[in-house]
């Protein structure tokens, strides 16, 4: 690779030093040292003005090599990892290096074979570069910081091409999602907005049971899901959504798990640094999963939001909150895995195990191995470690994670990359097993597969009943309030006895 120069660049091309990034690159045009007139082919143009977009600044180090550096998370300069641009005003076999040369982490995934993402106007389907194209080292040029590197050969001249770190799943996408969702008029499945974020996008929750759990009166167990409190850990949506897909799909496990338990999915706890592009923190620089503790209703609105439900239903003693899960993606690790609590009450430690062991034995590409149980203190705030110490004993608090490169299949060595489809595989796979941990499996036999009916067949018969509960759109209450500490509810049945679930 080509020395660099350590002169100024020319007039143009100088964009700050890597502490002044500030902002996303927008059409920026990279041209040759004392070149002038207009750009021609093969003048890149660089963008990352779009939504989830990252690439703060280009430097050129030769007429083959770039240097690219990540824009640091907003208010936050200490998270850069996630990059998302284009690269379009290209010459057919053209060849390039980028370095991305300010990554935060040390730790990657990269030195086992990960590689960036691409895909072009004429390609729209996302592909992993081969990794041989791909090198992850220490580099003296830039602090010795790490510099991951790839070669690319740009070969249709009429294409935008786009890199990114892993799959982009948008805020935009995710609403769209939801709209065709909401269209469906399904009777199991209500989304409802329990809040907005700061720069007041929405905070959507969803809510797929049989509407007969939904009556004034009924004893519910919930099971509660949150993804994307990390904007960057993109893997956390399309696990979410495979989630989300087979609960209301009629497939009849997915009706039997309908019929027995209510699922509150709260799929984008982080919708502005999603859609800023941040890899880890909020619009105003906060990593959200460090507040659970007194999250503020004004510079933590999602959170504070979600918190107080989870509170209004601990309280609820018609409600048994059964399992908490909160998704994200791992940079350093193979696998599907989870992280949970340690107990003093062995017995309660040791059926916290049973979920994750479900699991491996249901998804290849889960690793129960992988999976620990910890008390750290820097991870105090997280929602795992708070809600394990408020809920009572029947409950289950988890982190579930999910590589941003690959699996390994028990006896084989060979790392599997992930798709988007393996990650949705995931997530379906993870709401399966709770068939098997109530041991429901039994009932799926008896389960005809009925035409899903409308909610306007069914609302005649709701029409005198009281909306159910948690059905507003926001909820109200001071975090001063909350318990601290494991409760003393009295429940009527204890439903999170394994030997006898119901």
């Amino acid at each position: 690779m080509a020395e660099r120069s350590q002169t100024a660049p020319e007039a143009g091309n100088d964009m700050g030093n890597d502490d002044a990034i500030g902002g996303n690159v927008s059409k920026y045009i990279v041209l040759p040292t004392g070149y002038c007139g207009q750009p021609k082919k093969g003048h890149l143009i660089f963008d990352a003005c779009f939504e989830s977009g990252n690439l703060g600044r280009v430097d050129q180090v030769s007429e083959f090599e770039y240097d690219l550096f990540i824009r640091p998370d907003t208010c936050n300069p200490r998270f850069r990892v996630w990059f998302n641009f284009t690269v379009e005003n290209v010459k057919e076999s053209q060849r390039v290096i980028f370095n991305i040369v300010n990554f935060s982490k040390t730790k990657s995934l990269y030195r086992d074979g990960m590689a960036p993402m691409v895909k072009s106007t004429s390609r729209p389907k996302w592909q992993r570069l081969p990794p041989k194209n791909v090198y992850y080292y220490r580099c003296p040029d830039h602090r010795k910081n790490y510099v991951m590197s790839f070669a690319f050969c740009f070969d249709r001249e009429e294409d935008i091409y786009q890199f990114a770190y892993c799959y982009p799943y948008t805020y935009t996408r995710f609403q769209h999602y939801l709209d065709s969702l909401q269209k469906r008029n399904l009777d199991y499945f209500f989304r409802e907005q329990l809040g907005q974020s700061v720069q007041q996008r929405q905070l959507d929750l969803l809510t797929i049971t049989s509407p007969d759990n939904l009556r004034e009166g009924a004893e519910q167990k919930v099971v509660f899901i949150t993804g994307r409190v990390h904007p960057g850990e993109t893997p956390s949506s399309f696990v979410c959504q495979g989630i989300i897909d087979f609960l209301i799909s009629q497939h009849p496990i997915a009706r039997v798990l309908r019929e027995h338990l209510v699922f509150k999915i709260a799929p984008m706890l982080n919708p502005d640094g999603v859609y800023l592009g941040n890899y880890r923190c909020s619009l105003m620089g906060f990593d959200l999963n460090r507040h659970w503790l007194d999250p503020s209703p004004w510079a933590h609105p999602t959170l504070h939001g979600v918190k107080q439900l989870i509170v209004q239903m601990y309280n609820d003693p018609k409600t048994s909150l059964e399992f908490y899960i909160d998704i994200h993606a791992h940079s350093t690790m193979m696998n599907g895995f989870m992280y949970g609590n340690i107990f003093e009450d062995e017995e309660r430690f040791q059926r916290q195990a049973i979920f994750p062991k479900l699991l491996c034995q249901n998804a290849e590409d889960f690793s129960y191995s992988s999976t620990s149980f910890n008390r750290d203190a820097v991870k105090a705030g997280t929602g795992r470690r708070f809600l394990g110490g408020l809920l009572d004993h029947t409950s289950y608090c988890y982190t579930l994670e999910v590589s941003f490169y690959s699996y390994i299949i028990g006896g084989t060595t060979a790392a599997v990359p992930y798709t988007e489809e393996a990650y949705m595989k995931l997530g379906r796979n993870v709401a399966r097993t709770f068939l098997d941990y109530y041991r429901l499996n039994p009932l799926v036999e008896k389960v005809a597969i009925p035409m899903p009916r409308l909610r306007n067949e069914v609302e005649a018969q709701r029409k005198k009943e009281k909306p159910p509960p948690y059905k507003h759109p926001l909820l109200r209450g001071s975090a001063s309030n909350y318990p601290n500490g494991k409760g003393d509810k009295r429940r009527s049945v204890n439903h999170k006895d394994p030997s006898n679930p119901f």
